[in-house]
């Protein structure tokens, strides 16, 4: 498709998030991520679930793709989240909630690669990126848990959340199905010391063929 039709598909389906909390006490949390693009284009797709509050690896879902759709900043899941989709298809346990490196509302279009994501799935999702795509936001303390909000076009559309004394903030972003309250409350709750939540941390290694399958 061309890049106006990501565009309008994107405007089309942002009017499907659901900004309303739905998770209360899960069992099972995920993280996803992909890799960079490897030999002949090919980038590898994970999903990995851990039992919430342990943390622990329960199951790891990771596919091997070529991406065609070109790398265009704000139409960022029509080339991750074909990859994405078929490594969540491989799990046999499903997540109560996903946490999403990269933006949900946080997007000028309002439906970022976790929007989509969640979207899609019908599940609860949050956007957890390591930089902004659009907005600003005001100071942060330098104390763990310090946050400012977002804002971009006069609209709250996430939060800057310090994870680390001192560390750059992650931001933070309502996917779909959770409120900017939860979605915050939930990436805190699983820092383990690290920057990044362990869900997205994780991802990343297994992206990066560093995380095993406890199944195997």
């Amino acid at each position: 498709m061309t890049t106006a039709e990501a565009r309008a598909i994107q405007v089309r389906l942002a009017g499907l998030v659901s900004r309303e909390n739905t998770v209360r006490r899960p069992r099972l949390i995920a993280g996803v991520d992909i890799s960079a693009p490897r030999f002949q284009g090919r980038v590898r797709g994970t999903v990995v679930v851990l039992s919430y509050p342990e943390l622990e690896v329960a199951e790891v879902g990771a596919v091997e793709r070529t991406v065609d759709f070109p790398y265009i900043p704000g139409l960022l899941s029509f080339r991750e989240s074909p990859v994405i989709l078929a490594a969540y298809e491989r799990l046999k346990l499903a997540p109560d909630l996903v946490l999403v490196d990269g933006q949900g509302i946080a997007h000028p279009r309002r439906f970022g690669i976790a929007s989509h994501l969640g979207v899609l799935l019908g599940v609860p999702t949050i956007g957890c990126a390591k930089s902004l795509l659009c907005g600003a936001h005001g100071p942060l303390a330098a104390a763990r848990g310090s946050t400012a909000q977002i804002e971009h076009e006069g609209e709250v559309v996430g939060m800057a959340l310090r994870t680390r004394d001192g560390v750059r903030p992650v931001y933070v972003s309502i996917g779909h199905r959770v409120d900017l309250k939860a979605a915050v409350g939930w990436v805190r709750d699983c820092c383990r010391g690290c920057r990044l939540p362990e869900p997205t941390r994780l991802a990343h290694q297994a992206a990066s063929g560093n995380l095993r399958d406890p199944g195997h």
